[in-house]
């Protein structure tokens, strides 16, 4: 899709959509890579990061019996084999999946 096609949609999308109900979990005990599956990467300086994530709040509530966020939030460190010469020099990166737990934990709950 191109830019403008994109702007268009994103134009015309009702505001303030509910992100949870439509954010298909990772299945329990799914091996391999996660690409393509639900989730939402944030990566900024610490005030950029704290601000998207005030506007998904409502994903807290996949934190329950029956699903779990894994949520990941680090510092970015540029090195030997990487330069990420765009970054600040406080960059943070935030990592937000939703995943289905298994009967073990389902039932201590």
């Amino acid at each position: 899709m191109s830019k403008q096609d994109t702007m268009n949609e994103w134009g015309e999308m009702k505001p303030d959509q509910a992100i949870l109900p439509v954010m298909t979990p990772v299945p329990y005990g799914a091996k391999g890579s996660t690409f393509g599956a639900c989730g939402i990467r944030i990566d900024g300086n610490p005030a950029f990061v704290n601000a998207v994530m005030s506007r998904l709040q409502d994903l807290m509530e996949g934190e329950n019996a029956n699903t779990r966020l894994s949520l990941s939030r680090q510092s970015v460190k540029s090195d030997k084999d990487r330069d990420f010469g765009n970054s600040t020099s406080e960059s943070e990166v935030c990592y937000i999946r939703l995943h289905q737990r298994g009967r073990v934990k389902k039932s201590l709950v």
